[in-house]
């Protein structure tokens, strides 16, 4: 077992958090039909701001990357300042909130995005359905990026991470996980490139390097994170050669200063884990997955600090129990999450699981 003790102190980029344990980003798909964050989504994060570091929903950098109804976006003037008020609550509440940057790639359906077609590394659809405003649809096939569209949409993101330092947020993050944009460039299924973005492991990996990079300059190296879901295969995606895919990302990134990484463990790969410690010299923030649900957030905590994690997240547990710290404290009880509220809807399953009797 460790001996890190989850309610200390730790320095993380540009800031220090109060204690180890981290809100995970969820797609909870509150904002309005503009992207814009509500003052429901303020109290929302207000709520957990126990939390030693938060990490906001995905939110996308564009229209064009928008792959889900009713999520929020940075990509505006007007939705960054829309996140002022959340970034306040927080702020007011003695927390620490990252925004997580988010492109969709393939994923999602033009019916979200005013009729513009996804746009990925190569035109290879995502398998299966996605929501829609009008339900489920086919995942379309989606445009092959140009290279000059691949160099916008970096810009796009460190514009995404200027506005959102504008907003108050300690930092931000790339969100090279769960199949979306960077991870389908790693892909060798979904990245059928043989220009300077695709083919070998150093062009696979260059889209998520010189994101992160352009991100760190606009925000900060301390104030820009990556998260990643090694040997993941939601959406579809299959990367074949994923350690040498990790090993080589993070000996680029490794002495960039960033403010930390975000591994969301894939179940049965603690083996991945122990590999990205080992090359990760910076502060590492596990959502670890190692024993099988359900399991008691506190076990959940021991376990990824005994993996190696500097910060361990965790992401149902926080969205039932707002005050999951003091809970995970005392060793429970803990509410149990509604599935059924987790997207969309009222307050009802999102401002409204109750505290511990004082």
């Amino acid at each position: 077992m460790s001996d890190i003790n989850a309610f200390s102190p730790l320095r993380v980029g540009a800031t220090t958090i109060a204690n180890r344990l981290a809100m995970a980003p969820m797609t909870r798909s509150r904002a309005t039909e503009d992207g814009l964050a509500t003052a429901s989504i303020a109290e929302y994060y207000r709520q957990r701001a126990g939390a030693g570091l938060i990490v906001t929903e995905a939110t996308q950098i564009s229209l064009r990357g928008k792959a889900y109804p009713t999520t929020p976006g940075i990509g505006t003037l007007a939705q960054a300042q829309s996140w002022q008020q959340v970034t306040d609550a927080v702020h007011e509440a003695g927390g620490t909130i990252h925004l997580q940057l988010f492109h969709g790639g393939r994923t999602g359906h033009p019916s979200m995005r005013g009729g513009l077609d996804g746009h990925a590394p190569s035109a290879v659809a995502a398998p299966g359905q996605t929501f829609t405003p009008d339900g489920m649809k086919d995942h379309p096939a989606p445009a092959a990026m140009t290279a000059e569209e691949i160099q916008e949409t970096i810009r796009e993101f460190a514009v995404a991470s200027a506005l959102a330092v504008s907003a108050g947020f300690d930092g931000v993050q790339l969100h090279a996980a769960n199949g979306y944009l960077p991870q389908q460039f790693l892909c060798r299924d979904t990245n059928l490139r043989t220009d300077e973005w695709g083919g070998s492991t150093e062009n696979r990996i260059r889209f998520i390097v010189e994101t992160v990079r352009a991100m760190a300059g606009a925000a900060g190296a301390d104030r820009t994170s990556l998260r990643i879901s090694p040997a993941s295969t939601i959406q579809g995606i299959n990367e074949h050669n994923t350690e040498e895919l990790y090993e080589a990302m993070l000996g680029e990134l490794a002495g960039d200063g960033l403010a930390f990484l975000d591994v969301s463990e894939t179940p049965g790969h603690r083996d991945l884990t122990a590999m990205l410690r080992k090359s990760w010299p910076g502060v590492l923030v596990l959502n670890p997955h190692r024993v099988a649900e359900p399991e008691a957030p506190h076990d959940r905590v021991a376990d990824g600090l005994a993996a190696g994690a500097d910060v361990v997240a965790l992401g149902a547990a926080w969205l039932a129990n707002p005050d999951l710290a003091e809970r995970i404290a005392r060793r429970g009880p803990y509410n149990e999450a509604d599935s059924s509220t987790f997207y969309g809807g009222t307050d009802q399953g999102y401002l409204d699981y109750p505290l511990l009797a004082a």
